[in-house]
């Protein structure tokens, strides 16, 4: 029986794939087409749709030569924005760019027409033309073409910065509320009870050849520590690289039967790369990502960084309003302890947001700004626990501010708080000089 693991993996593997859907598409349109044969004889053909044999072959080799020429514009396009995505963006976001269902759709259909156009064009003889098939072709091409226009108009849009950045934080609040909504479904122990592995660990199991933790089956962990009457620990986050031959779970208490380390090491994917299904964090990777290419000497574009800060700011407040723990322990049906999985806080999550920025960005006015502003802005609207850490990061930007500009009236600029960096028509609430700054 294949493992979760491999199941995860190959549920992966399907949703980054461009070709599964393509061929799926060929075989759709040779059904369709062999359906379309069949019902040509029993179907009524009023006597304007009616072809001759030449004017029907002259239709289907153009409607095939055309599919092939749009499968290859469609193609190129794809390539041009892997190389985009590569040079000026974030390799990151590679990842979520390969789940674009429109660019499959448009694959698909192309490919299902020039499939279905083509079967019928092989049976085309003297007497013998599909005149439904010839017809039903006709659309699929205006299908495709209005499809093409689509496709054409969503890529022209969304090669932009801005609007990678958008869709990149859509899909981190997606997937931190599913985690969310799945941590509702689980019964979880207070993080700060006795910890359940109290104990050195009675066996460990290792990796066999590593690679990012890319998800964990929670649920599978917490039947397989009750089956085996024990505590499993996780010792790795969704996210990290486990290097070869590294522990990757521990065996706490004394199973009532022998464990299995294979079936074990099934409940964790390991993968070649990090990726955003149980990894809030990693689309706020690529938004920091991108604006740290933005800031590069190569780009130098501090405006796309201020836009991609917009972006983070709102994932950041929607973090830091969501139920966070270090580590998640989970229990049985009974109550009892059986999975210990390691969790991020709110200050892994601030750090990433905008550390890289400040550090890349601290000589531009526009983002010291911009970055200021969202600091302030998250330090009213998070709970007063998470404030203190929002109150740290707001420290490092004062430090940085004051090493990097030595005059008064700069330095004064860059410690005002403003939502479009420069141009903002001057401070918004909260970004008044803090005390101890220069007034």
């Amino acid at each position: 029986m294949p493992t979760w693991s491999f199941r995860f993996q190959l549920g992966q593997y399907v949703r980054t794939s461009l070709w599964i859907l393509p061929v799926l598409g060929l075989a759709a349109g040779t059904l369709l087409g062999e359906a379309a044969l069949a019902l040509d004889d029993r179907v009524g053909i009023p006597t304007g749709w009616r072809y001759t044999a030449t004017t029907a072959t002259g239709v289907l080799t153009a409607i095939v030569g055309a599919m092939v020429a749009l499968l290859g514009f469609v193609v190129t396009i794809g390539v041009l924005a892997v190389q985009q995505a590569i040079g000026t963006l974030s390799p990151r976001y590679m990842r979520l760019w390969y789940r674009n269902p429109l660019q499959k759709t448009v694959l698909s259909l192309f490919a299902g027409t020039f499939a279905f156009a083509f079967t019928l064009l092989r049976r085309i003889g003297p007497g013998t033309v599909p005149d439904l098939g010839v017809t039903l072709a006709g659309l699929a091409v205006a299908v495709s073409l209005v499809m093409l226009l689509v496709y054409l108009n969503r890529f022209v849009h969304d090669v932009r910065p801005v609007a990678i950045a958008d869709r990149a934080r859509r899909t981190g609040l997606r997937v931190l509320g599913v985690s969310v909504e799945a941590q509702g479904r689980c019964l979880l122990l207070d993080e700060r009870a006795d910890d359940p592995r109290r104990d050195a660990p009675a066996q460990v199991v290792r990796s066999e050849d590593g690679g990012a933790v890319q998800g964990l089956d929670v649920a599978g962990l917490v039947r397989a520590a009750s089956r085996y009457d024990c505590v499993l620990a996780v010792a790795h986050r969704v996210g990290d690289f486990v290097p070869p031959g590294a522990v990757l779970l521990e065996v706490h208490g004394t199973p009532r039967t022998a464990v299995d380390p294979r079936r074990l090491s099934g409940l964790v994917a390991l993968g070649a790369e990090r990726t955003a299904e149980q990894d809030p964090a990693f689309a706020l990777r690529v938004l920091a990502d991108i604006a740290a290419r933005a800031l590069s000497s190569a780009v130098n574009d501090p405006t796309t960084a201020v836009q991609v800060l917009n972006h983070i700011e709102a994932f950041l407040h929607a973090v830091g309003r969501s139920e966070l723990r270090g580590r998640h322990v989970l229990a049985d049906r009974d109550g009892r302890p059986r999975a210990v999985v390691p969790g991020r806080n709110w200050e892994e999550y601030l750090e990433l947001g905008v550390t890289e920025v400040r550090e890349y960005g601290v000589g531009s006015l526009q983002v010291c700004r911009r970055l200021r502003a969202l600091l302030d802005g998250l330090l009213t609207g998070v709970p007063d626990g998470r404030r203190p850490a929002v109150r740290r990061q707001l420290a490092l930007l004062d430090d940085a501010v004051e090493r990097e500009y030595p005059e008064g009236v700069r330095r004064t600029l860059a410690r005002t708080g403003d939502r479009q960096g420069i141009g903002g028509g001057g401070s918004s609430p909260g970004d008044a000089p803090r005390p101890g700054g220069d007034v």
